[in-house]
């Protein structure tokens, strides 16, 4: 009976604290987070089970918050301080909340308050309780050791820079990066001015970065173009093929010539994933892992904080856009399929679907492109299509996007149509119109 009362009042006491908390009764400046201990409870397993890595920087801070001496044991529902801070959220974004500069830093504080949230250790999430919980390490242990037990090695999700020491080098610097400022992001959009008539534009490569601003027509157009993948994610492969072929490396070249299209008639354009590639004339595209998140942050393994990546950098600059009164606002995210080596496919988009401004975009495109078909392949066809899908990019993206699968890497026929650069740059130009609903 004494034992079912002590569980009757724990799970009282949780409720009233997570209602507390939720309720954001009080503004909280990096007050702890306290929880009560279950039966079978130690300082490791209580870390492990908050998302923590148990490394020395979070084991000391456990044990001084909370008044004990190393490796003492837990007693059982006592309540005990966690090093999670908590922080009344803003409204706005984990950056001006905590008043932090990287991005990188702020996309593990969303990926872990979502972790604990889909593990039940809350009630609500960051954004409906306004309450924001922070890791201890990700604001004070920057050069702490490595995780204090083999079991408790940090991964990338709830990883800080300090404990990234247990992870690879690359993500170590993922962990560091700082964002790129506005106006570096994109090929010289900074310099850019209303009488331009020649863009400077290094990322477009020495052959092809003076850009010739022919009109102004999508000058009050701002154009957010992704290609899939990239640094330690090459994509899609054709390992059979004479030499390799990669899907980010073809994606990319298509991107990059879809860009030149859309400054050269003065609409503002963000290449979120870059190389230092510039536009290739080569067939084949040597595959390599050194591409970028806006020219300066390391791509995460993990892929969801690839995704995170680079639809917080979008969304970022969407809202800097909007309130310049820029209406406009697009994004394009560009793929290569695979599928069996036998299975000829045409170039499909998809759309999210709760979204009419995505799917009029990618019906716009695909009637493009069955237009250029019956133009210029009047007995073969078009065969591709349109389709929701619920792509995080798509779901995720303040700016409308559509996702866009060119063709089949492994159908060795598919292949001609992203190998040859004058047909990545037909792709490129029937993108722009059935992007943009205007004619090259």
């Amino acid at each position: 009976m004494l034992r079912l009362l002590l569980i009757a009042l724990f799970v009282i006491g949780q409720f009233v604290l997570a209602s507390a908390y939720d309720n954001n009764s009080n503004p909280l400046k990096g007050e702890f987070h306290s929880v009560s201990t279950l039966p079978g409870d130690g300082t490791y397993s209580l870390l492990r089970r908050y998302k923590l890595p148990v490394d020395a920087c979070n084991l000391e801070k456990f044990y001084e918050i909370n008044g004990l001496k190393k490796n003492q044991a837990l007693i059982v529902d006592k309540e005990y301080k966690l090093p999670i801070m908590l922080y009344t959220y803003n409204g706005k974004s984990i950056r001006s909340t905590l008043s932090i500069d990287d991005l990188q830093q702020a996309i593990r504080i969303k990926v872990y308050n979502e972790e604990v949230r889909k593990a039940k250790l809350r009630s609500q999430n960051f954004i409906e309780s306004k309450i924001l919980w922070v890791p201890y390490g990700e604001l004070h242990c920057f050069d702490s050791a490595k995780p204090a037990d083999s079991e408790g090695t940090a991964t990338l999700e709830t990883a800080k820079p300090a404990t990234i020491k247990a992870a690879t080098k690359e993500e170590k610097q993922v962990a560091k990066a700082k964002p790129a400022e506005l106006g570096k992001i994109s090929a010289t959009v900074k310099k850019k001015v209303a009488n331009a008539k020649v863009l400077n534009t290094p990322l477009f490569g020495k052959k092809h970065e003076k850009t010739a601003v022919k009109s102004a027509e999508l000058k009050n157009e701002v154009y957010y173009i992704v290609s899939g993948h990239g640094g330690p994610d090459p994509g899609a492969r054709c390992t059979d093929c004479a030499e390799t072929l990669c899907e980010d490396e073809y994606a990319y070249d298509v991107g990059l010539r879809l860009a030149k299209n859309l400054m050269e008639r003065g609409a503002t354009v963000h290449v979120i994933i870059q190389d230092t590639d510039g536009i290739r004339e080569e067939e084949v595209l040597k595959c390599d892992r050194d591409e970028t998140c806006l020219g300066k942050l390391k791509i995460p393994r993990n892929q969801k904080l690839r995704l995170l990546q680079r639809t917080t950098a979008i969304n970022d600059l969407y809202k800097v856009y909007a309130k310049r009164g820029i209406k406009t606002q697009k994004t394009i995210s560009l793929h290569i399929d695979s599928n069996v080596k036998k299975k000829k496919m045409d170039a499909y988009f998809c759309y999210y679907k709760n979204s009419e401004t995505s799917k009029k975009l990618a019906t716009n495109m695909k009637n493009t492109f069955a237009a250029k078909y019956d133009y210029y392949q009047k007995d073969r066809g078009y065969h591709g299509k349109i389709s929701p899908r619920n792509f995080y990019i798509l779901k995720n993206t303040a700016a409308p996007a559509v996702l866009v699968e060119l063709a089949n890497i492994k159908n060795p026929n598919n292949q001609k149509r992203f190998t040859e650069p004058s047909n990545r740059q037909l792709l490129a130009d029937w993108l722009y119109e059935g992007l943009t609903n205007r004619k090259l």
